[in-house]
C-alpha cells in the first residue's frame, strides 16, 4: 500500500518543483518561474510524496495581513484525478489559516477545481484604497495578478481571479 505524505519543501525539491513547473508552462497552466525564485520561495512550499518520491507541489505566499495567494498548485500528470491535488490544496489551506490569513487568493485556469475547495471568482479590486495604494508598491507578481493589473495581463491572459475567505 502507498503512502501520501505532505510536507514542508526543502531546497533539494527546487529541482522536482521546476520539473512540476516545465511541465505545465508550456500549456500556460503554470506561470513559469525563475529558478532563483523557487528557491526563495521554498518556505512558501509544501511537497505531496507518495511513496517517498515526491509528485506535487503547490505554495502559499503571503501578500498582507490577511491576504496570501496560493500558488503552483499541481500535481505530475501521472497523479491527476486521484484526489491527491485536492489533498494538497487543503493542506495549503491548513498552512494559510495558520499563518492567520483570512483570505487566499488564487489564479487559475482550473475554475472547477478550485471553485470545489471553496473559491470564487473575484468582482473588481477586493482591498480598501489605502491598502491597495500600497500594494502598488509591492515588486511581486502575485500582488499585480490580485490587483489585476494591466502589467501582468500579457502573462495571465484567461486565468480567472479567485478568493476563498478562511
Amino acid at each position: 500500500m502507498s503512502s501520501l505524505i505532505i510536507r514542508p519543501a526543502k531546497t533539494n525539491d527546487v529541482v522536482t518543483i521546476r520539473k512540476l513547473i516545465d511541465t505545465y508552462a508550456p500549456e500556460r497552466i503554470l506561470l513559469s518561474k525563475a529558478t532563483v525564485t523557487l528557491y526563495e520561495a521554498v518556505p512558501d512550499f509544501l511537497v505531496i510524496e507518495k511513496d517517498g518520491k515526491v509528485i506535487g507541489a503547490g505554495a502559499v505566499h503571503v501578500l498582507w495581513e490577511d491576504l496570501a495567494e496560493v500558488r503552483t498548485v499541481a500535481v505530475f500528470p501521472e497523479y491527476k484525478k486521484q484526489g491527491i491535488g485536492s489533498q494538497l490544496l487543503e493542506a495549503l489551506i491548513e498552512k494559510a489559516k495558520v499563518l492567520g490569513v483570512k483570505r487566499l487568493f488564487c489564479l487559475t485556469f482550473e475554475l472547477k477545481f478550485f471553485t470545489k475547495h471553496g473559491f470564487t471568482e473575484i468582482q473588481g479590486t477586493p482591498v480598501e484604497p489605502e491598502i491597495y495604494q500600497q500594494l502598488l508598491e509591492s515588486y511581486d507578481v502575485g500582488i499585480a495578478e490580485f490587483l489585476d493589473l494591466d502589467k501582468v495581463k500579457p502573462n495571465t491572459l484567461g486565468n480567472t481571479r479567485m478568493i476563498k475567505h478562511l
